[in-house]
């Protein structure tokens, strides 16, 4: 710990804040240098597809930490600032404004930005949603009662169809797969989505892309892939999210739709950790290369980042936890656990896809990889436990067929 001087953090909001925790709950007490692109203190960002959305709550009620609390970290705060370049060789972050931060050890934090539709033009009244800004410049134009147009159907679009068909909108959700979620979920399940969307009132348009956003001094509708157009006063891209890593283009460090990281969450470069959106790294428990988007995943990737910059390389442990995931639409609590593809096998248990409660189990091999419950949360804690003891395909069969059983 002797030589971390100076320890960077680059990205302001999760996956940085809790690296900061983790470094001074592990015993670190040098100087952490914190810089976040946002000028808010970090936030929590899953309330602003929801509640924040909504108006049930308040920017300063998501807060990650009371001021107290973030007041004791002591950290060197560079809010409201960009970086814009990393120099390996002599280990500085330069910020946009030409600030040189020199570091010892860096954890690179910078999370992901919401992706821009292709071809969209620049009008009032189109809106993407990531950040805090974005949230709130959308509720303003909420409380018009506007015609709302989301385009793309996965986790983040549905949850703002979701909002605004709380709020009374009139609400017309598009995707170019034939069902939400499809490349992610298998259709089955896509279609209970789907249902959940229609019965709320929503107009579901799957299968067809967007041809054209149109307008004057703002915008106007869209013309639908097939001729059809839709009228809107708003338009919301939710065709999901890209890593940050621009800025470390020039610097050395593999990237590869994230920053490419061992198992341990280490980059190539000595003192160089990952954690978050922006981190790619070898899955032990999967054996793959992937980057998990998702909150849980955030928190418990910035203690193991954290860890594994204070201990070295002779300390290094696997990273190795179950991704877990969650979204909020209507009634429905969706949560899943571990890895899955669409193709993969799949059963359906405590439940039924008909009454839209019920938890569906993965298979790849010969061994439980992943689980989706719908309003069954409960029993998706023991199979995310069972994921993660590697528990085989026909033992995690038969424990379900028991407990439906009542066994």
């Amino acid at each position: 710990m002797a030589e971390l001087d100076v320890i960077a953090i680059v990205g302001g909001s999760l996956a940085g804040l809790r690296s900061a925790e983790a470094l001074r709950r592990r015993g670190y007490a040098g100087r952490i240098v914190f810089v976040g692109e946002e000028p808010e203190r970090p936030y929590d960002r899953p309330p602003l597809s929801k509640e924040v959305l909504a108006g049930k709550r308040e920017p300063e009620q998501i807060a990650l930490s009371k001021p107290e609390k973030f007041d004791a970290l002591e950290l060197d705060l560079r809010l409201g600032r960009r970086a814009d370049s990393l120099d390996l060789d002599d280990r500085i972050v330069v910020l946009a404004d030409g600030e040189q931060l020199r570091f010892d050890g860096l954890i690179i934090a910078t999370g992901a930005s919401a992706r821009a539709l292709p071809g969209a033009p620049t009008l009032p009244g189109i809106h993407t949603l990531r950040r805090l800004n974005d949230c709130l410049a959308l509720r303003r134009e909420l409380e018009t009662s506007p015609r709302v147009v989301v385009v793309g159907a996965g986790f983040i679009g549905a949850e703002v169809a979701a909002t605004c068909r709380g709020r009374g909108l009139d609400v017309t959700l598009v995707e170019a797969l034939p069902l939400p979620l499809a490349n992610a979920l298998p259709q089955a399940i896509g279609a209970v989505c789907a249902e959940v969307h229609r019965d709320a009132g929503v107009d579901l348009r799957c299968g067809v892309g967007v041809d054209e956003i149109f307008g004057g001094d703002r915008v106007e509708g869209i013309r639908l892939a097939d001729g059809a157009c839709i009228p809107a006063d708003v338009v919301v891209i939710g065709i999901g999210v890209a890593p940050n890593t621009g800025w470390l283009e020039s610097s050395g460090l593999a990237l590869d739709n994230g920053v490419v990281c061992d198992a341990s969450l280490a980059t190539a470069a000595p003192g160089v950790v990952a954690a978050g959106d922006v981190a790619r790294w070898h899955h032990p428990l999967f054996d793959e290369s992937t980057r998990v988007e998702h909150w849980t995943n955030a928190v418990e990737q910035a203690d193991a980042a954290a860890a594994r910059l204070l201990a070295g390389p002779d300390g290094a442990e696997p990273f190795a936890a179950v991704p877990f995931v969650w979204s909020d639409q209507y009634d429905r609590k969706f949560q899943s656990a571990g890895r899955f593809a669409p193709d993969d096998e799949m059963r359906v248990f405590h439940g039924s896809l008909e009454e839209r409660r019920f938890v569906a189990l993965f298979r790849r091999g010969d061994r439980l990889s992943g689980a989706l419950a719908v309003n069954r949360g409960r029993q998706l804690i023991g199979y995310r436990r069972m994921i993660a003891e590697r528990v085989a395909w026909k033992d995690a069969i038969a424990q379900a067929e028991s407990a439906d059983a009542g066994g």
